[in-house]
C-alpha cells in the first residue's frame, strides 16, 4: 500500500513555521554551548592550514597539532594580558575623563543657554558620559569573555578537531560505501569558508595593529584596547568598522578636542577604506555569493541569537546555511533567496 506523504499547502507551511520556531528557540536556549563550539570550529579552521603545512614538512600529525594549539594558547594569553592591562589603565583614567567631560558640558550648556536653547549640564552628561562608552565596550566584550570562559575546553575541542580533520573524508567515504567517492562541492565550500576566515583574520589583525599604532602616535590613551576592538569588530559586515571607531573618537574629543578627534576618525576611515575596498577584494579571490540584504539580515539574526560571536561569524554561518539548502531540492529556493541577484552557477566537475 502506498501512503501519501504530501500535505496541503497551508498545513505544510504551518509545519515548516513550527519547526523554525522550535529551531530558533533551541538556538537561543543552547547559546552558551553553541558559542563555545563555534569558537572552537573557528580556531580549528584557522589552524588547519598550519597543521597541514607542518605535516608536509614531515612533522608527525600529533606533534603538529600540539604545536599549533600551543601557539594559539600563547597568542590568546598574550592578547588577554595586553587587553586586560589596557582596560585596567582605561578604568584608572576614567575619573579624569569624567572631570573633563563635566567641564566641557558646563561650557556647552552655557553656550546653548546664551543662544536660547534650554539645555542643562545634567542632560548633556547623560548622553556624553565616558562611562556610557565603557559600558558599551564592556557589553561587547561580554560575549567574548563568555565564549572564552571555557578556555581549556575550547583548546581541547580545537585539538581533537584538528586531529580528526585529515581522516574525516576517509570516514565519510566509508559511510557512503565508496572508497573513491569525491566531494567537489563540499570541498569547494570548506575552501571558501576557510579562505574567508583566513583573509578576514589577517585583515582584522592588520587593521587592529595599524589603528593601535596610529592612536599611540597621536598620544591617545589605551591604544591597545581600541586596536583590539577594531580587530574584533572588523569581522562584523557593514557596521563593525563604524562601531569600532566611536569610542576612540568620542574619548579623543573629550580629551583633546575636535582637531585630534578628526585625525583619529581620518585614521579609521583610511584603514577601513584601504583594507576593505582595495586589499580585501584582491586577497579574497572570490565573491561570497550572498545578497547584501541576506548579509544584513543574517547579522541581525545571528547577533540576536548568539551575541557578539554570532555577529562576528554571521557570514560563515549564513554560507553554511546556504550550502545546506542548495543541496536539497525542497530547500533550494532558500539558497536562491540568500544568493546574489544573479545566481552563481558552478561548472560541473570534470
Amino acid at each position: 500500500m502506498n501512503q501519501k506523504n504530501d500535505f496541503p499547502g497551508g498545513t505544510r507551511f504551518l509545519l515548516v513555521a513550527a519547526a523554525l520556531v522550535i529551531v530558533i528557540w533551541g538556538l537561543n536556549q543552547a547559546q552558551s554551548a553553541l558559542v563555545s563550539s563555534l569558537v572552537s570550529v573557528f580556531l580549528a579552521l584557522l589552524g588547519t592550514p598550519l597543521v597541514l603545512w607542518l605535516e608536509r614538512k614531515r612533522v608527525p600529525a600529533i606533534a603538529a597539532v600540539l604545536l599549533v594549539v600551543a601557539a594559539m594558547m600563547a597568542v590568546l594569553l598574550l592578547v588577554g594580558l595586553l587587553v586586560g592591562t589596557s582596560l585596567s589603565g582605561f578604568g584608572d583614567a576614567m575619573p579624569a575623563y569624567q572631570a573633563r567631560m563635566q567641564a566641557e558640558a558646563a561650557s556647552l550648556a552655557a553656550l546653548l543657554a546664551g543662544k536660547g536653547i534650554p539645555v542643562t549640564e545634567g542632560m548633556l552628561l547623560e548622553y556624553l558620559n565616558p562611562a556610557t562608552v565603557m559600558k558599551l565596550f564592556a557589553g561587547m566584550l561580554g560575549g567574548v569573555v563568555a565564549a572564552l570562559s571555557n578556555f581549556v575546553l575550547i583548546l581541547l575541542s580545537v585539538m581533537f578537531i584538528l586531529l580528526e580533520a585529515s581522516s574525516f573524508p576517509v570516514k565519510l567515504r566509508a559511510v557512503l560505501g565508496d572508497p573513491r567517492q569525491a566531494f567537489p562541492e563540499f570541498t569547494r565550500f570548506v575552501g571558501d569558508i576557510q579562505r574567508y576566515m583566513l583573509v578576514k583574520t589577517a585583515l582584522a589583525v592588520t587593521a587592529g595593529v595599524l589603528i593601535g599604532v596610529w592612536l599611540a602616535v597621536l598620544g591617545i590613551g589605551s591604544p591597545v584596547l581600541w586596536g583590539f576592538l577594531a580587530f574584533l569588530l572588523l569581522y562584523i559586515p557593514h557596521v563593525g568598522s563604524i562601531i569600532a571607531g566611536i569610542p576612540a573618537v568620542s574619548l579623543t574629543l573629550v580629551q583633546f578636542g575636535p582637531g585630534r578627534a578628526a585625525l583619529v576618525a581620518a585614521g579609521y576611515v583610511a584603514v577601513n577604506f584601504i583594507l576593505g575596498n582595495v586589499v580585501e577584494p584582491k586577497l579574497m579571490g572570490m565573491k561570497l555569493s550572498l545578497s547584501t540584504l541576506a548579509v544584513f539580515l543574517s547579522l541581525i539574526f545571528w547577533g540576536s541569537m548568539l551575541g557578539l560571536i554570532g555577529a562576528v561569524l554571521c557570514i560563515p554561518l549564513t554560507m553554511a546555511l546556504k550550502f545546506a539548502c542548495e543541496n536539497h531540492e525542497s530547500t533550494r529556493w532558500i539558497a536562491v533567496l540568500l544568493g546574489p541577484a544573479t545566481p552563481v552557477r558552478h561548472a560541473p566537475p570534470a
